[in-house]
């Protein structure tokens, strides 16, 4: 049974979607309520809800002579994560990409810096739990994702630093379509993970120098990955709701299958 909550965020989601994808393009006016109410099978109230927060969104604005009007891109708010979910789903822009990447450079260098001098003990052991994570997804099989979340997540709440920290909330669902996408090239993960590693040792060291240049070849390199994902397809592709484990290492064959 739906819950007036699941028709909201359905109707929400509908609408959402329809505008990232164009097809309510910036400037137009999206079809009055009663009229979007019919479409969805959907009552009015729904529709006014889902609209206010598309507002607050920054996709649409509405007034009493001009309706609901589409806002261009620019104005949406990136950090969203509904709006950040809706891009991926109807398929990633080369520009959305570029965007993120330039976004990581100039924010977790200089995150992980601060990191590797203000770090404390709690801090690096939360870490170190999210590496070992990644390290047991790779060698077993499992949810990779979210334990590369948790590391990168967990070295921007370690610079101690406010509106970092308050940033490393509103990063996730950037960081995370980040990670679903260098994850999706074979080996990807198995590859980047000594990377992940160098990056610890340096906090774990305190060593700020070698912890920014670390982050920068982990960045790059993650970079790198997205592009031979991108170059495989001929369309950019769309996210699922949640990412895919990796799949556990087959065994080595029996010792009496190698012998002559």
């Amino acid at each position: 049974m739906k819950t007036n909550q699941n028709v909201l965020g359905q109707t929400l989601d509908q609408l959402g979607e329809a505008i990232v994808c164009g097809r309510h393009a910036p400037g137009s006016t999206i079809p009055p309520e009663p009229v979007l109410g019919e479409q969805l099978g959907v009552s009015r109230t729904v529709v006014r809800e889902a609209i206010k927060s598309l507002v607050a969104k920054g996709l649409v604005v509405t007034g009493p002579k001009v309706g609901t009007r589409v806002l261009p891109a620019d104005q949406w708010n990136w950090f969203d994560q509904s709006v950040v979910r809706w891009h991926t789903r109807v398929g990633l822009s080369h520009e959305f990409l570029r965007d993120l990447q330039e976004l990581r450079r100039v924010v977790e260098p200089a995150a992980v810096r601060l990191a590797a001098t203000r770090a404390t003990a709690d801090d690096l052991a939360e870490i170190e739990t999210a590496y070992a994570g990644m390290k047991h997804a790779i060698e077993h099989g499992g949810d990779y994702v979210t334990h590369d979340l948790r590391f990168h997540q967990g070295l921007l709440r370690a610079c101690h630093n406010r509106m970092l920290v308050q940033m490393s909330k509103a990063l996730g669902a950037l960081l995370r379509t980040s990670f679903e996408l260098s994850t999706a090239k074979p080996h990807g993960p198995a590859q980047s993970l000594p990377l992940h590693r160098a990056v610890l040792d340096a906090v774990l060291a305190h060593d700020a120098d070698g912890a920014e240049r670390a982050a920068l070849v982990l960045i790059d390199g993650a970079y790198e990955d997205i592009q031979a994902v991108l170059a495989s397809r001929r369309t950019l592709p769309s996210l699922a709701a949640q990412a895919s484990p990796l799949k556990a290492p087959l065994p080595p064959p029996p010792l009496a299958s190698l012998l002559p």
